[in-house]
């Protein structure tokens, strides 16, 4: 079963950026649609985009619209989440996600990763 791996995580002041990487173990990967979500501590998960892996749609949560923007490169089965101008209220466990049907949800989960913007 493919595996999703996160990585970019840190530590950012407010007005930083972060890259977040999201690396599928199988080259065989090809899902309808890769995800980001967000978690805080006590607080039900959060959808912040995605992408359709083969035309590269993306659509955003209203809260990161302008500010964070969803990329893939297909031959690398990689997905990325560029934040810039992080807030404070964007610190959160960030995981990607694949749904690989427009039938399905997101059934394959990334481990997380912490994403910290300090104030």
């Amino acid at each position: 079963q493919v595996q999703l791996v996160e990585s970019g995580g840190g530590l950012v002041q407010t007005g930083g950026s972060l890259r977040l990487s999201c690396a599928a173990s199988e080259r065989t990967f090809s899902p309808y649609a890769m995800g980001w979500f967000r978690q805080v501590s006590g607080k039900e998960r959060e959808f912040v985009g995605r992408i359709l892996w083969s035309g590269g749609q993306t659509i955003y949560v209203d809260s990161v619209k302008g500010r964070f923007t969803i990329s893939r490169d297909n031959a690398k089965n990689t997905m990325y989440l560029q934040m810039n101008s992080l807030k404070p209220d964007d610190t959160a466990v960030y995981y990607c996600a694949g749904r690989s049907s427009i039938d399905t949800d997101y059934n394959t989960w990334g481990q997380g990763t912490q994403v910290t913007v300090s104030s």
